[in-house]
């Protein structure tokens, strides 16, 4: 749409339009992403004929986190984990809108429910707006987008991972930037959150398959996996803990699982974490990305983090070296714990937990490239964790026609 000054849109706030749904008086919506001053607004617009639009009266919603780009807007089934047409409504859906937060660079969500007569979406009570809620993923992801794939009945989501190398290095290179590997997304059973997973299109290029069940990882133990290729492989494990007992207490102020992670890296010894993997390692561990739990003792309950660690990713320095994290909502007194991570040379994809928290590093080692990157299982807390289960493949390169 022009900016015009009758419609006096601000055409450097006022982008990126979502999938259009038919409502029920038959016309198209969409929504645009906005802002005035602090005020991220999801400015609706409806049409008879797709081709002349107006504005409504009221934006489909508001929250004072900044300006919101790439706004996304999707029914999800509160059963099972199919995906619905986008203009589907009812007591059997909840919605979703996913708002790319651009104060900070976080695609951010929240549930809720639709008025489609109204035109207002309401995020359900808990839900809570812009980088204190829910995020896609903890880690370098950005600008993502769905679609319905009604062959397949699923819901699928492709985002972009943004760059850690220094500009300099990303002109030498020749390019910046990467879309991360499609993901089906769906309702999680409690319904307050989404459930990522890897499409499973991403499994027919396995091969070399290695696998490992019940082995003890002792405290201060690093195991070596053989018989992959470490810089570009897909890694699942799931870990098991009997003795909660000595699990470290989780302090009241210990909110932001960001900066707990950064403060208790991998190298940080515990008593039930940090366990885990390292992946795209150097021989002798000069460099690795540690993806790794920890589990604390919170307030009647157990407090599961999960962190992905990349201060000693590379040698060079001149790269991005964040460390993100993320509180992973499992009961770990019940269930296994479970971590998949897809490693390609520069980006390692971790889904926490069956997906239930993903976080995705970009890094660039010096060392562990092509060949000379292993991959390692590591238990570096002073409680025994016991691998139930790891199944690891080398991945063969993807034909893109």
């Amino acid at each position: 749409m022009q900016p015009t000054a009758q419609n006096q849109i601000n055409s450097s706030s006022f982008r990126d339009p979502t999938t259009a749904w038919l409502g029920p008086d038959n016309k198209w919506r969409v929504v645009i992403g906005s802002k005035v001053d602090q005020l991220g607004l999801a400015i609706l617009y409806k049409s008879k004929d797709f081709v002349n639009w107006y504005q409504s009266k009221t934006p489909l919603h508001s929250a004072n986190t900044g300006m919101w780009e790439c706004p996304d807007f999707y029914p999800v089934p509160i059963h099972g984990q199919n995906g619905v047409d986008s203009s589907l409504n009812g007591p059997y859906v909840k919605h979703v809108l996913k708002v790319s937060l651009d104060n900070t660079r976080h695609d951010c969500y929240t549930i809720g429910s639709y008025d489609n007569v109204k035109d207002i979406y309401k995020p359900d009570e808990g839900s809570v707006e812009g980088d204190s809620g829910l995020r896609y993923d903890y880690g370098k992801y950005y600008a993502s987008k769905t679609f319905f794939d009604d062959f397949k009945n699923r819901r699928i989501l492709t985002g972009w991972i943004n760059e850690s190398s220094s500009v300099a290095d990303d002109i030498k290179k020749g390019w910046s930037g990467v879309h991360a590997i499609p993901r089906k997304i769906w309702l999680a059973r409690s319904r307050k959150q989404l459930v990522q997973w890897p499409v499973t299109e991403i499994e027919k290029l396995r091969t070399n398959h290695i696998s490992l069940a019940n082995k003890l990882l002792k405290g201060g133990s690093v195991i070596e996996f053989s018989g992959v290729t470490a810089a570009q492989a897909d890694v699942e494990v799931s870990f098991e803990i009997k003795d909660f007992e000595k699990a470290e207490v989780l302090e009241p102020s210990w909110t932001n699982p960001q900066l707990l992670c950064t403060r208790m890296g991998a190298s940080v010894k515990g008593s039930l974490g940090p366990f885990g993997l390292l992946v795209l390692a150097s021989e002798g561990l000069k460099e690795r990305t540690a993806v790794f739990f920890r589990i604390f003792k919170g307030h009647n309950k157990y407090v599961v983090l999960m962190c992905s660690d990349q201060s000693r990713s590379s040698l060079n320095q001149d790269n991005d070296m964040t460390t993100y994290g993320a509180f992973l909502d499992v009961d770990i007194r019940h269930h296994k714990l479970s971590l998949r991570s897809l490693i390609d040379h520069s980006i390692v994809e971790s889904f926490g937990g069956g997906g239930k928290v993903c976080i995705t590093s970009r890094v660039y080692p010096t060392l562990a490239i092509n060949k000379a990157a292993r991959l390692y299982a590591f238990n570096y807390g002073s409680q025994s964790i016991k691998i139930s289960k790891l199944n690891a493949w080398s991945m063969k390169t993807a034909k893109i026609n």
